[in-house]
This record gives structure tokens, sequence and C-alpha cells, in this order.
């Protein structure tokens, strides 16, 4: 099983026209641009306001105890279920499902289940579980704790999603049953820590996946409001302005885009090349080149964030302003690098959990052009989204003589890591 192929193909494996690819891409965010400065002058999201409310009966079911027990159920005996396979399976990941499902079931699958349901991670969570029935035994309130510090907001959750792309995409053998249980092991001990000290709403901006399946869900269909916690039925758009601009959101967003680009650029020949070679040695050399990727993204959109503010006029926090829409474009790169994996290897992962020995990864049914096409239209859809979530926050934020220009940079920053996305597809 090839877990770490990522399933993207090399460039050259992808038959589709740099210069198509590029003029479609460009073409589509400049006419976006412009058709939104004409006709879209007033801001038109209303966040978590907006929503059309669900039926009662489908509220009862979501909200029912029986329901949430047995997603609790779930996630808690599919993480017994993954480390009993790494603590007695073996070694070959070819015959032990426990890194695939890390790696895609989990890690991949999210992307379409927090699209379809919200943040369905939050209910699965094997590490709230747990910290509930430590709670329970011990007689306390899962709640209870010390206040959480207004500044610490997402940057655990942004350096634990460092950690785990470092094992995917650096570790010498992210595949070995020891790597992946010592990860776990650490993860689990420094959250369960952090959940006794501040109660269960440390996992809320504390765990990687439960930020990660939150900013997924952010661009929804289904949504709650904060005042009555019904559940509503709202446009993707409205979930995403509500996104909370806490600390640490910026660099968990960096996170998610530059990770996935150093997963697209270390497929490069050239690369690979610097990384076998370096006297630094491999793992040095790899570390250096995703965290390069993650500040590079850093800090294009810090530049972008300052030229904001000069044009705008005075903007207090002009990093978390438009962090959201930076949002639609992490999905991109996310479908864009592992559609093909997760069609693959998600079927192949769970075969090896039924028990079928060595099965063959079932073949992708898309061909190569429909691939490609695929790949490209959700990096510029992403950037196309992320275009039209900072317009309408601009037009907010900014006094109407100014909105169009203060998006200047904005759009020079999407024109970037659009050019950066599909260059590593196709260039």
């Amino acid at each position: 099983m090839s877990v770490l192929a990522h399933g993207i193909g090399a460039q050259h494996d992808l038959p589709l026209s740099p210069f198509y690819a590029f003029a479609g891409a460009f073409a589509a965010l400049f006419v976006s641009f412009l058709a939104l400065g004409l006709l879209w002058s007033a801001s038109r999201f209303r966040g978590d306001r907006a929503g059309r409310p669900l039926p009662a009966a489908v509220q009862r079911a979501a909200d029912a105890r029986p329901t949430r027990i047995a997603a609790r159920t779930l996630g808690l005996a599919a993480a017994l279920l993954v480390v009993l396979h790494l603590l007695l399976g073996p070694a070959d990941p070819d015959r032990n499902p426990a890194p695939g499902a890390v790696y895609v079931l989990l890690w991949v699958g999210l992307v379409p289940a927090s699209l379809l349901l919200g943040p369905v991670w939050r209910l699965l969570n094997p590490l709230r579980t747990l910290h509930l029935l430590g709670c329970r035994v011990l007689g306390r309130d899962p709640a209870a704790g010390r206040p959480l510090p207004p500044r610490l907001g997402m940057w655990p959750a942004a350096a634990g999603l460092l950690a785990f792309t470092w094992l995917e995409l650096v570790a010498p053998d992210p595949a070995s049953p020891t790597a992946l249980l010592l990860f776990l092991a650490l993860y689990s001990s420094a959250q369960l820590a952090g959940a006794s000290l501040h109660g269960a709403r440390w996992f809320d901006h504390a765990d990687a996946f439960e930020a990660y399946s939150g900013l997924l869900a952010r661009l929804s269909p289904l949504g709650r409001r904060p005042g009555d916690h019904r559940l509503v039925l709202r446009s993707p758009f409205n979930g995403l302005d509500a996104t909370p601009r806490l600390p640490g959101l910026v660099a968990t967003v960096c996170v998610l885009l530059g990770s996935t680009a150093y997963d697209g650029f270390s497929d490069a020949p050239s690369w690979i090349t610097t990384v076998q070679t370096s006297a630094l040695g491999r793992t040095t050399t790899a570390t250096l080149g995703l965290l390069a990727a993650v500040a590079l993204v850093a800090a294009l959109y810090s530049l972008c964030a300052g030229a904001v503010r000069l044009l705008s006029g005075q903007l207090p926090h002009p990093l978390t302003a438009f962090a959201h829409s930076l949002v639609p474009i992490a999905l991109g790169y996310l479908v864009a690098h592992y559609f093909t994996l997760f069609v693959t290897e998600g079927p192949h992962t769970v075969m090896v959990a039924l028990g079928t020995d060595n099965p063959a990864p079932p073949q992708p049914f898309l061909g190569p052009g429909a691939l490609a096409t695929l790949q490209v239209v959700a990096i510029v859809l992403g950037h196309v989204l992320g275009v039209v979530a900072a317009h309408d926050r601009s037009v907010r934020l900014f006094p109407p003589g100014r909105a169009v220009a203060g998006q200047l940079p904005l759009l020079v920053l999407m024109v970037a890591y659009t050019t950066g996305g599909l260059a590593l597809l196709i260039a």
C-alpha cells in the first residue's frame, strides 16, 4: 500500500496544457474580482444569524442522547482498533490497516465528512470521550477547569497540525507502527493533560483534528445558530463568514496550505535529489523544507495584510479579518492533492481491516485527463470562493471609496497562491 504517495501522480503525469490551465485560472480570478467590484457594493453574508431551521424531528434525532453515545462509541472503538493493530499487527503497511486508517480515513476522510455533516470530529473524538469518562469516574464536571488564556486561541491546534504533517511528510518511516504509536501517545497525553487543566473547552481550540474539521465545516450547508443551537441549512459563505477571529487562526490555515504545498513539491525530482544529497541529512533537510513552505505561505499573507491596512486606512486586525478567505483555498488544495488517495487507498484500507490478504487497490474511476481537470478546477474554485469571501468582508469593513482598492493586495495574493498551486500540479 502506497500510503504516502498521496495519489496525485507526478506533474508530468497530468495531461493538461499549462497555458490553458493558467489562462483559465487568471481569467476566473480577474472576472470574479471585476464582477464583484461592480455588482457587490454591500455585505450580503450574515454569519451565524443566517440559515433556515431544519425540521424539529431532525433536530431531536441529531441531539438525542443515543445519537451522541453512538457517535462517541464509534470514535472510541475505531481508535482502540487502530491502537491494537499498531501493537499486535504486522509491520508491513500492505497488511496492517492502521497507517491507512490514520493517514487516509482520518486525515483525508474528515474533508468530505466535515463538508457534508459539519464538525463531526467533535462527536467522534476519542480523546474527548476518554476525558468525559474520566471525569465521570472522578465525579468531576467535564467543563470545569481553569479559563483558557485569551491569547492561546488556536495556537496549540496549529502546533498539533504541524506535528502531524511532519510525521506524515517528513518522518523517515511514517507508516511504521512504532512511529505512529509514539506520536499518538505523545499527542494524546498532551491533549488529555490540557483538558484535565482547562476542561472540555480545551479540545474546542487546541485539538488539531477538531480545529481541522471545524474549519472545513465552515463550508458545510449544515450549521448551528449560537443562541438557540438550532440546526439550520445555510449558505456555506455564511458559515465561512462566522469563522471566529481567534489567535492562531492564521497559523492553522497556513499550516494546512503550506504542508499541502510541500506535499506536492516533495515529489519533484530536483527536491528528491536535494534531500538525498544534502549534508544536513534527509530528515533535517525535509523538515526545513516543510517549515519553509509554511513560512512562505504565512509571509505572503502577512505582506498582503499589511498592504491592505495601508490602502484601506485604519484596520485593527487585518491578519484575522480576512483569514477566513483562506479556508476555501486550503480546501481546494486538499481536494486536488488527496482525491485519488481517498478513493483508492480508502477502500484498500477497509478491505485490509476486514481481513482481505493483500488486496489490490481499486482503480480510479476518473481517467488522467478528468483527474487533471478536477485538480485544476478544485484549486481555481477554492481561490474564487476566497475572493468572494474577502470581497464581502471588505465592503463591510472599509469605507465605500476604498473597498475595491483595499482588495487589490488580496487579489495579488490569490494570483500568487493559484500560480503556485497549479505549478505544483502541471508545471
